[in-house]
C-alpha cells in the first residue's frame, strides 16, 4: 500500500533537509579549520584566503562616499566590510583609523590581507585598500570607478597588518 502523496513529500523534505545538514556540515567543518588541529600559520592563511576571497567578491561593485556595502563602498568602507563578513573582525569606517588599528609593518614585510595605507606628507592616512600580493591591492578609487584590484601606483604609502 502506498503511502498518500502528501505523507510521501513530508518524508522527502526531511530525507533533503537531513542530507542537506549533513553535507554543509561536512563543508563547514573542512572548509574552517579546528583549533586543535591547527597550527597558527594554517589558521592565517585561512584568514587570508577568506579575505582575499570576499575582496574579489566585490568587485565591480560600484564607489559611493560614505559606503560600507553591500551594494556600494567606499575605500575603508571596503575594507571594514571585508573584514567583517571575512574573519568576524570589526575595523573603524575610516582609513586613518585603520591604520592606527593595524600592526605597522615595512613593504618588504606585505603579504596578502595586509592593508595598505596612502597618506599625505603628514603621514595622515587618507585612502585604504587590502593587498593581494605581487604589487596589487583590491580598493575602492574614488567617485565614478568601481572596486578593482589595481597595481600599487606611485604614492606614499604606509602598510599595516590585521591577520597575525
Amino acid at each position: 500500500m502506498r503511502l498518500p502523496l502528501r505523507s510521501r513529500l513530508r518524508a522527502a523534505t526531511a530525507t533533503v533537509a537531513l542530507a542537506t545538514a549533513a553535507l554543509t556540515a561536512t563543508s563547514v567543518a573542512t572548509l574552517a579549520p579546528t583549533a586543535s588541529a591547527t597550527t597558527p600559520a594554517q589558521a592565517r592563511a585561512y584568514k587570508i584566503d577568506r579575505v582575499m576571497a570576499w575582496a574579489a567578491h566585490e568587485r565591480g561593485r560600484p564607489y559611493r562616499y560614505g559606503a560600507a556595502g553591500p551594494s556600494a563602498f567606499d575605500c575603508s568602507g571596503l575594507v571594514m566590510y571585508v573584514f567583517r563578513h571575512a574573519i568576524d573582525k570589526s575595523l573603524s569606517h575610516n582609513a586613518e583609523a585603520q591604520y592606527r588599528a593595524s600592526t605597522h609593518i615595512r613593504r618588504s614585510s606585505l603579504r596578502p590581507g595586509d592593508l595598505v595605507f596612502e597618506v599625505d606628507s603628514s603621514g595622515y592616512a587618507f585612502h585604504v585598500g587590502i593587498y593581494a600580493g605581487n604589487g596589487y591591492f583590491w580598493h575602492a578609487p574614488h567617485s565614478g570607478t568601481v572596486v578593482k584590484k589595481q597595481k600599487l601606483y606611485s604614492a606614499h604609502w604606509r602598510f599595516g597588518r590585521i591577520i597575525h
